[in-house]
């Protein structure tokens, strides 16, 4: 079964699948824990890489373990817990600090360029 808004690939809960899916449509900024820290994030890519399922995240606020923000995260989403939709939204898309993009298996979706 193909994934798309309604279908999550496989291993990934329905309820986290959709969080993810509404927040990248929606330009919302999202809170949840990693690595046992609360990260604030904008979801930016949602897909495979790596045979992993994995979400690109653009963290600007919680906790880090390198101490850095903000701060381009790749995460595992098997990894995510207590994921919450905020009602801040971002813009949309942001330049690759080195004008390179992570390299996909597969895209579920994509945040798109700024609204405006």
């Amino acid at each position: 079964m193909p994934v798309n808004r309604e279908n999550p690939p496989p291993g990934i809960a329905k309820s986290t699948h959709k969080l993810i899916w509404t927040s990248i449509e929606g330009h919302r900024h999202v809170r949840f824990f990693y690595d046992a820290k609360e990260r604030i994030s904008e979801p930016h890519d949602y897909g495979i890489q790596n045979g992993q399922v994995r979400l690109l995240v653009y963290q600007f606020g919680g906790e880090s373990n390198t101490g850095r923000l903000p701060a381009w995260r790749l995460v595992g989403v098997d990894g995510i817990s207590e994921l919450k939709i905020l009602s801040t939204t971002f813009p949309g898309n942001r330049p690759a600090p080195s004008g390179q993009h992570h390299h996909w298996d597969q895209i579920f979706i994509r945040v798109g360029e700024p609204q405006g």
